[in-house]
């Protein structure tokens, strides 16, 4: 069997593969309805999970799996049980994905493709098109609502860990976050993609190569969200809306990066971060923030104050922390698509109070 053959039929079921057996069901027996839409509908947030580390994109990760629910419903009629519904779905949504991923580029960070800026040197320069960039994608839409699968699941989907995923070729990423994300088997990766085992061994071995490469080393689950990191978010939350930025830098790990995609141009340390928000970035003065989080990471919906009173949405910041200090404020510019996705009101009148629990 042929990666080629999984490709063109991504609704076959002539084979086992992880998750579990279901009963086998025949459609003539009532199988497809016994399956029916609820039974798709319950993998919806892993899939996009999985979209979302395999694309990069937020957008192209809930395209990808209404295509693939699309195509899994069509095919019910099909689904003989031979294999679970659930790596049914994952078969299907990896031949979506390695489509969508033909032919297109690799999306980054400001930092994958420029150096650090001064503040004194520092020209914005044109925009990016979307396609350019790693977005970022709401926690409420891929990770699990259990608090212990949570803190497992979140390193997964970490701004850094889906832009070092950039750097593989396609299905070098879905052998890469099958097998060290989802921990399936050699075997049962192998089953999915139409190849063998061989194949998927040196496959992890060379992306895992290259993860290295771009600095990122395996990690075990995060801890809970601490008191003291609370009381940090707290004092970042304070001193931007006061603006009070020698409080906010104070907070800032040396080595600390300001990016602001859809511009390439990034900055790196307290001092040329701080001269930027009291440079080009004074008319932040006065903004407001909502507590979100995005990518397993703290975020806040920034809100500038619009001319003709309120605030009006500026940047969706998403907030990096480690050993109790900030290390990267990463404020993405595209409030037009990123704020309903997050479910960010499109204004703040003056009197709605902007703070929400952390």
């Amino acid at each position: 069997m042929t990666s080629d053959n999984a490709t063109q039929d991504d609704t076959r079921t002539d084979a086992p593969a992880p998750g579990g057996a279901v009963p086998r069901q025949r459609a003539d027996d009532g199988g497809a309805e016994a399956i029916g839409t609820e039974a798709l509908e319950r993998h919806r947030r892993e899939l996009t999970a999985y979209c979302y580390r395999m694309l990069g994109s937020a957008f192209e990760a809930e395209d990808a799996v209404q295509e693939t629910m699309v195509r899994a419903w069509r095919g019910l009629d099909r689904f003989e049980g031979r294999s679970s519904v659930r790596s049914w779905l994952y078969r299907i949504a990896t031949n979506v994905c390695l489509t969508m991923l033909s032919g297109s580029g690799k999306r980054a960070r400001p930092m994958d493709l420029t150096a650090s800026s001064r503040t004194a040197e520092a020209v914005l320069g044109p925009p990016l098109a979307e396609t350019a960039w790693v977005e970022p994608m709401p926690d409420s839409r891929t990770l699990p609502q259990d608090p212990a699968e949570y803190a497992e699941a979140r390193e997964s989907v970490r701004l850094a860990f889906i832009a070092a995923l950039q750097h593989l070729a396609p299905k070098q990423r879905a052998v890469l976050i099958l097998r060290e994300v989802l921990s399936w088997r050699a075997a049962e990766v192998a089953e999915l993609l139409g190849t063998t085992v061989a194949s998927v061994n040196s496959a992890l071995q060379r992306a895992r190569a290259t993860l290295s490469a771009c600095g990122v080393t395996e990690s075990g689950p995060s801890a809970p969200l601490s008191e003291e990191h609370k009381a940090l978010l707290a004092r970042y939350m304070e001193a931007f809306e006061s603006y009070d930025m020698d409080a906010l830098t104070a907070l800032l790990a040396e080595d600390a990066t300001l990016s602001m995609p859809p511009y390439t141009l990034w900055m790196r340390g307290p001092s040329d971060i701080k001269d930027w928000m009291l440079g080009h970035g004074k008319d932040c003065r006065g903004s407001r923030l909502i507590a979100t989080r995005a990518n397993g990471a703290p975020a806040f919906g920034q809100y500038r104050p619009a001319p003709g009173g309120g605030h009006e949405p500026w940047a969706l910041q998403i907030i990096e922390v480690s050993e109790g200090r900030i290390t990267g404020l990463n404020s993405f510019l595209d409030t037009a698509r990123l704020f309903p996705l997050f479910g960010l009101p499109d204004r703040l009148p003056e009197t709605e109070p902007a703070e929400e629990d952390l």
